[in-house]
């Protein structure tokens, strides 16, 4: 429970403002697994500065369950049509996972959940970094039976973004999310 406190305590501290762009709420939610993995944040989830969010993930219930925590970005235009890279500013107190959640590979494609993701350093200040569509890869655990369609930018809804933590340990990590700027081709 003192962990807890602690992350959310470092999540919602901060002694300056950012000027800058209004994120529009209506692009921002998050999900976690039904078994017991948490997510906490300071009400509203999306401020005008940033969007940040603390999460408990509990450990990999079993073969068939596995736990999962996301903070979710709902693309504009519901693709990733005539986009060439990602930028990103961002803070996380772990590595942070982004997935491209093409419905290919999700629960109206072959539900195998091994979309297209990058990885990024955890940062405490906040750092920004530009991501082109072929850093993008599918995860090693990816089961041989899902087949590779490519990265299909039509297909691509939304940016999950996914604190590094082990299916084994779970964890906890915090987010925060300040600007993510779709580049055109």
């Amino acid at each position: 429970m003192y962990l807890k406190s602690l992350l959310t305590a470092i999540l919602f501290s901060s002694s300056a403002l950012y000027a800058g762009q209004t994120l529009d709420a209506s692009q921002w939610r998050y999900a976690v697994d039904p078994h017991g993995s948490t997510a906490s944040y300071e009400k509203p989830l999306v401020k005008e500065e940033y969007v940040g969010i603390a999460f408990n993930r509990v450990p990999r219930v079993d073969a068939q369950n596995n736990s999962w925590v996301e903070l979710i970005y709902d693309l504009p235009n519901k693709s990733l049509n005539d986009i060439a890279s990602i930028e990103l500013t961002y803070q996380s107190d772990k590595p942070l996972v982004i997935k491209l959640s093409q419905k290919d590979y999700g629960g109206k494609g072959d539900k195998s959940y091994a979309h297209y993701q990058a990885l990024l350093p955890s940062a405490n200040q906040w750092q920004t970094h530009t991501l082109a569509l072929d850093d993008f890869n599918r995860p090693d655990w990816t089961p041989s039976w899902s087949k590779d369609k490519g990265i299909l930018k039509a297909n691509v809804s939304a940016l999950y973004f996914v604190p590094n933590l082990t299916d084994e340990k779970g964890g906890n990590a915090w987010i925060k999310i300040k600007n993510v700027k779709l580049n055109q081709e």
